[in-house]
């Protein structure tokens, strides 16, 4: 039997689970992810020595127990919440007696293919097995120790309950098992890329199974003529430093002309920090003498997702210019207005296409555990099927139920 087809079958047994049967193996898993974190940190700690700490993409893959107790409250988050199948989705009868049911089912097989970031392990078998579904993982060699001992642990709580190991599987860290897991047709109903655009590009445009896919997140704050100052430091400080190598860090800092006078306090924080701004010839001016990490804004400033210490400033004369800067350069992930006016921000939430449009708020909250879902499989970018982050609902289908008595079709 090779991997997929046991992974398939894995996945029929999973689905056929009571969801109490499923909540005490995840909650079991989140036990031992605690009662193990020694050898989860030491296979950690064989990738981290391979990745220099400067990599932004280092503090990505590290795992700590602070990280570790995260994960294992997550995942017990995600066992607590409501089990996403056999929903009712809807219920009608046809004027020919036939009764209608559209029910809420597991997709079966989702193939998830993500780069450093070993906490997705846990994550994606936590909502996969919720819902019912088997997964398919492939890691990036940067995490592989990590991700083998997360699967190891993983499996090791599944056998001693007698349940299907397969329910996950770990890929190798090779090209040929990407490929593999994109042309496996038949046995992987779903596949999600979480990573850079050129990951997620490769597998949009080389996937023979369904893909669902998730978006690079270039993340534009606009500060408006009318935005509080104090409110907008933290805003923008948050959202860019929090933690500069995910998705929804801040990428450019849109400030109105008329604010230009505040923008050194605005970004004053960032310079603890050591961001690198690159600021257009009107921001540049403003910063000029009073921010020390100034560079010069070129055209691929704009558009582009740092995931570093590094940040553009583009300065507009209007909500218009900033709509159709947001337009032009973002990703369709997650953008931000700053403001006190009321029919600015209505305007923006209205006009702006992204998975998620914030007011007041920074974009470092576009996640599937602040969302409140437990974790996320991903953030789609897209807008057929699943648009932000994706929790249990959004990583399940449906299938009509046709309740009949002898009805024949004329």
């Amino acid at each position: 039997m090779n991997t997929f087809e046991a992974a398939k079958r894995a996945a029929a047994q999973v689905a056929l689970l009571p969801d109490a049967e499923r909540v005490a193996a995840l909650e079991a898993v989140a036990d031992a992810i605690c009662a193990q974190s020694a050898e989860l940190l030491a296979a950690n700690a064989e990738d981290l020595a391979r990745m220099d700490p400067q990599n932004p993409l280092y503090d990505r893959l590290k795992l700590t127990p602070e990280r570790l107790e995260g994960i294992a409250s997550d995942m017990r988050h995600v066992a607590q919440l409501p089990s996403p199948l056999g929903r009712t989705l809807e219920d009608r009868t046809l004027p020919n007696g036939l009764r209608l049911r559209k029910v809420s089912v597991p997709f079966g097989v989702i193939g998830v293919v993500y780069e450093a970031r070993p906490n997705v392990t846990f994550d994606v078998f936590s909502l996969c097995f919720k819902s019912g579904n088997a997964c398919v993982l492939k890691g990036g060699k940067d995490a592989d120790a990590s991700n083998r001992a997360a699967l190891a642990l993983i499996r090791g709580v599944l056998a001693q309950r007698g349940l299907p190991e397969c329910a996950v599987t770990l890929l190798p860290p090779t090209h040929e098992a990407v490929g593999e897991l994109l042309g496996a047709v038949g046995y992987v109903d779903l596949v999600i890329p979480r990573g850079g655009r050129r990951l997620i590009d490769f597998v949009r445009d080389n996937a023979k199974v369904p893909c669902l896919e998730t978006g690079a997140g270039v993340v534009n704050t606009y500060f408006d003529a009318a935005g509080d100052l104090e409110i907008g430091r933290r805003i923008v400080c948050n959202a860019k430093t929090r933690r500069v190598s995910v998705c929804n860090a801040l990428d450019c800092l849109i400030v109105h002309k008329d604010r230009l006078a505040d923008l050194p306090a605005l970004v004053e924080p960032l310079a603890e920090k050591k961001v690198v701004i690159y600021a257009d010839e009107a921001a540049y001016a403003a910063l000029q003498g009073c921010y020390p990490l100034l560079e010069t804004a070129t055209p691929e400033s704009f558009g582009t997702e740092y995931m570093d210490y590094k940040m553009a400033v583009r300065t507009v004369a209007s909500i218009d210019e900033a709509l159709a800067h947001i337009a032009r350069y973002g990703s369709g992930h997650s953008e931000s207005i700053v403001t006190a006016d009321a029919a600015a921000a209505t305007r923006f939430q209205a006009e702006v296409d992204a998975a998620c449009v914030y007011v007041n708020a920074p974009t470092s909250f576009t996640d599937g555990a602040q969302f409140g879902l437990g974790a996320e499989i991903g953030i789609s970018t897209q807008k057929l099927g699943a648009r932000g982050p994706m929790g249990l609902c959004e990583i399940t289908t449906y299938k009509w139920l046709i309740d009949g008595n002898g009805q024949t079709r004329p």
